[in-house]
């Protein structure tokens, strides 16, 4: 089983994908093609995704049961100790000018939030 999610990628991507997947959504493909097809159609998502990200899944003799990779993506697949997990980028907080300075009291941050 093979799944490919396509997100801000041409229509011509999709249009291409599906001559060989069934496409279930908008951007999302399945399909069981073999590794060879599943390989090179891959390669074509790299190659022609532009400003796109593109993800694939496909099922292999793993622990899990799949495999993924991903392109231009902002989670990375990373291994811990035999699995593979998705990896989040830590954000740092957005604060605004409007928020009260750390240290102030309590009271005081609810009067700030009062006006």
């Amino acid at each position: 089983m093979t799944v490919i999610v396509l997100t801000n990628c041409p229509a011509g991507l999709r249009g291409f994908l599906t001559r060989w997947l069934l496409e279930i959504s908008a951007g999302v493909f399945i399909g069981t093609p073999s590794a060879r097809i599943r390989d090179l159609l891959w390669s074509e998502v790299r190659a022609y995704a532009g400003q796109g990200r593109a993800l694939l899944v496909h099922s292999t003799n793993t622990e899990q049961g799949f495999t993924f990779s991903t392109h231009d993506h902002a989670w990375e697949p990373t291994d811990h100790e035999g699995l593979t997990l998705i990896h989040r980028p830590a954000t740092p907080p957005i604060t605004t000018a409007t928020d009260p300075k750390p240290g102030w009291s309590k009271a005081a941050k609810r009067r700030f939030g009062r006006r």
